[in-house]
């Protein structure tokens, strides 16, 4: 047994023998690694000569940090170089502060191609009812010799498309800053996502045209804007400008599309106040249009969005607090009940019926009682009324008979902030047809035979609140609208400086509110009750 293992020994020494020594080197190198892959990660054995020494050569160049980008980074971050938009300046910050390439925009030759383009769009804000002048671009033709002149121009141009793309979106100014009747958030653009995506996109300058609003009206006045100032789509001159008014004042109604939201809805209203019409319209077509009453230039109808949510029919009403402050309460403090006599109003205290006789009117809170008008033939709300939830309480309604003279009139401004039509029955059956697919008639045993009865709306109808003194029909016919409320002059003088051409309405007439004329002419939820 002992010849037999020294036997195997000797033939093994033999075999490896055959193999040159560096072999035998890389197999156990490869052999040690396999079998202790830490091992790297302690200390070397053996003298310090054997320890791998610490390399100080350069980084290759292509892991050099690039010197424009270096500058960039550091006037973004120092204030008294960089004057911006506070959000604008930070998404910049954040971005330049991941990106390892070079710079977007700049060469040392000067801006890039896609710089141009960009310069190129940004100088044709005009033409999409912005201002050219309010962007401060980069030259064009001057070479960028020094890093310090690339970054400026790189941060000049990146400030300019986030203005840009901010301006496009309605961000030029605050509506409700303009007037508290502009109740809308313009639709505006994170700036951290406009700066990652056009720094991505092929075509820049397309890009930026893509974010101005792709609405049909506004498309339309755009058309119109190029043709009051004389000039084609391609910039070649097309014919006479308008007067200044008439340019402004498209300008103006663009600036409010740009308030509005991007997606109106398969199905929405339309209700446009100095227009005294409202539309339904179903994929972009109107299927159904309606003469409406406004309020007065002191119950304004304000402007805002929200979804149609209820139809009520043969509703009773309930008096707002404008009106209990305004025209009920004189006359109860004096002691007269004749009012309520009058209008059938019943007055009840925290769901309790009360003697309004044995009320002293003049110490309580009468904010603290509701007055409610039952359904009838003389219920100021008619036989329906439209409900889209909003903080001003504003709603759509029929009114009562004698009424309905006032539509044939051009200008249709009565009562209170609400907005009543002159076809309410048709109004509900489209509404109805669209959202539950009812006929007309089981809409008309409702409109007949139902007391108070509530139908929600399940599907997304949004209802747009308006305020567009111009508007441009498929044909390419513009048509203008009075500024009833003053809006357009406000508009004119946030946007111009200026409001020459735009005159402020006539102020409203009001009678003393203890006068029953006055009753029913101001205090416009109340006003179907008087003769007139």
């Amino acid at each position: 047994m002992r010849w037999g293992r020294l036997a195997a020994l000797l033939c093994m020494t033999q075999i490896l023998a055959w193999f040159p020594p560096q072999a035998h080197a890389e197999e156990a190198k490869a052999t040690s690694v396999d079998a202790s892959p830490s091992q790297s990660s302690l200390s070397p054995v053996g003298s310090p000569g054997d320890q791998p020494q610490a390399t100080t050569e350069p980084l290759p160049s292509s892991h050099q940090p690039d010197p424009v980008l270096q500058i960039v980074r550091a006037q973004l971050a120092d204030s008294s170089v960089t004057k911006a938009y506070a959000e604008d300046l930070a998404s910049l910050q954040t971005f330049y502060a991941a990106r390892t390439e070079g710079p977007l925009w700049v060469t040392e030759m000067g801006l890039s191609a896609r710089g141009q383009a960009i310069v190129f769009e940004v100088g044709k804000a005009d033409d999409w009812g912005l201002d050219a002048k309010a962007f401060e671009l980069p030259p064009t033709s001057s070479l960028l010799k020094s890093a310090e002149a690339q970054a400026a121009a790189e941060i000049k141009l990146d400030l300019s498309i986030l203005k840009y793309a901010r301006f496009a979106r309605g961000g030029r100014l605050n509506p409700s800053a303009v007037s508290d009747l502009f109740d809308q958030d313009p639709p505006l653009r994170n700036p951290k996502t406009v700066i990652s995506e056009i720094s991505a996109a092929d075509a820049p300058d397309k890009y930026l045209e893509s974010l101005q609003p792709k609405h049909e009206q506004f498309l339309r006045l755009r058309q119109a804007l190029l043709k009051a100032r004389g000039k084609n789509e391609d910039g070649s001159v097309s014919g006479k400008p308008a007067s200044e008014r008439d340019i402004r004042r498209l300008v103006i109604n663009m600036e409010r599309w740009r308030w509005m939201p991007e997606d109106l809805g398969v199905v929405y209203v339309w209700n446009n106040a100095p227009e005294f019409m409202l539309y339904v319209v179903k994929n972009g077509n109107a299927i159904f249009a309606d003469k409406t009453l406004v309020g007065t230039i002191g119950y304004a109808t304000p402007v805002f969005t929200a979804d149609m949510k209820t139809i009520v029919f043969n509703p009773d009403w309930i008096a707002p607090a404008t009106v209990v402050t305004e025209n009920l309460l004189p006359p109860l403090r004096g002691g007269d009940y004749s009012i309520l006599r009058a209008h059938e109003l019943l007055v009840s205290y925290q769901g309790k019926p009360v003697d309004p006789s044995s009320v002293n009117w003049a110490r309580v809170n009468i904010l603290s009682y509701t007055f409610t008008q039952k359904t009838g033939p003389n219920n100021v709300l008619g036989k329906v009324k439209f409900l889209f939830p909003n903080k001003h309480t504003v709603y759509m309604h029929d009114t009562v008979p004698f009424r309905k003279k006032h539509f044939q009139e051009p200008v249709r401004m009565i009562g209170h902030e609400c907005v009543r039509m002159e076809k309410p029955l048709q109004f509900a059956e489209i509404l109805l047809a669209e959202d539950k697919g009812w006929g007309a008639r089981q809409v008309e045993v409702l409109w007949d035979k139902s007391v108070n009865n509530s139908v929600s709306i399940d599907r997304k109808i949004p209802v747009h609140m308006t305020y567009f003194t111009t508007v441009v029909n498929e044909a390419g016919k513009l048509s203008t609208f009075p500024d009833i409320y003053g809006l357009d002059r406000k508009l004119a003088l946030a946007l111009f400086g200026d409001a020459s051409g735009f005159p402020q309405p006539p102020p409203e007439v009001k009678q003393p509110s203890t006068s029953r004329t006055a009753f029913g002419g101001i205090a416009g939820s109340l006003s179907g009750f008087l003769r007139d």
